[in-house]
């Protein structure tokens, strides 16, 4: 039997690039899966849910389509009941769809942003709130979020998705506070990967085209092992955390701190702020600017 067993998982955004991985991974591992996409191919019309789900059981796994969108109230609940219609129940929502519409932030439109954030950020929220009245009346559950370094430390040109990434990640660590007393757990992964997605990274100087060389070496399916794990009962004491994958490494992010304070009794004018609280705050500075380069986080 496998780790996740007779589990009912729904992936959003499965089918292609990650979405897919983790809707094969998750089968293989014995849940039951709804795969989610709104996508259709270009040449044939048809779904990519259907592509996916062909495959699935194929291999001998179960598998329906639900060809929603996830930025939509009302589609999102019916992602929900797909699973609850072909299979009885609901045990873990991937929040993985996503789109990309970079800009620099003074050439963003307001479509631009609101496309991005539609997609990621409420339709993480659509997909959670669908779910966890179910949730909630088991008492188990779990939702894994896709969140990216684009959010966690900033990127160039994506301010719509880093905003959105950043939201989800505050999204999950409330769920998993709200939810926590019915046993259910909420987590977030960082991935790494060569999708659809990352494509579009530029590439016109050597340095840049030597990075997108090792980040097409970035295999989406090496991220799915966690996600189903998070998935998994294994896990059920892991909650409001957020993971990295990249190729054959795992990492785990530190939560937000406060670094260091300063008190005074008499409270502060701007000057004083200037003369001595930022002289003392100074010396931590160059390890919360984010790098143009982000050369911590260059594929390895």
């Amino acid at each position: 039997m496998g780790m996740i067993q007779d589990k009912v998982v729904v992936v959003t955004g499965a089918g292609a690039g990650i979405g897919r991985d983790f809707a094969k991974a998750f089968a293989a591992h014995g849940a039951k899966v709804v795969v989610n996409d709104l996508a259709r191919d270009k040449q044939s019309g048809q779904a990519l849910a259907d592509s996916v789900v062909a495959e699935i059981r194929e291999s001998g796994g179960q598998a329906v389509a639900a060809v929603e969108s996830v930025a939509e109230w009302d589609s999102a609940h019916k992602i929900v009941q797909a699973a609850l219609d072909s299979f009885g129940r609901i045990d873990c929502i991937v929040n993985n769809a996503g789109i990309v519409r970079d800009r620099f932030i003074f050439n963003m439109s307001k479509e631009e942003w609101q496309a991005v954030i539609d997609v990621h950020l409420n339709g993480s929220f659509y997909m959670t709130r669908a779910a966890a009245p179910h949730f909630k009346s088991q008492e188990s559950g779990s939702y894994v979020h896709m969140t990216s370094t684009s959010g966690l430390i900033g990127n160039l040109g994506q301010g719509n998705y880093s905003a959105a990434k950043m939201g989800i990640v505050g999204l999950s660590k409330s769920i998993a506070l709200d939810m926590a007393r019915f046993k259910v757990r909420s987590n977030c992964i960082a991935p790494w990967a060569w999708t659809a997605m990352t494509a579009g990274i530029p590439a016109d100087t050597p340095e840049e085209k030597a990075r997108v060389e090792k980040l097409k070496k970035m295999e989406s399916a090496k991220i799915a092992p966690l996600a189903v794990y998070l998935a998994s009962d294994r896990a059920e004491k892991v909650s409001g955390q957020i993971f990295g994958v990249r190729a054959n490494e795992i990492y785990f992010f530190s939560q937000i701190r406060m670094i260091r304070s300063m008190h005074r009794g008499g409270g502060w004018t701007p000057e004083m702020i200037a003369d001595e609280a930022m002289p003392a705050f100074e010396a931590s500075f160059f390890d919360n600017v984010p790098s143009m380069k982000l050369t911590p986080w260059d594929p390895v």
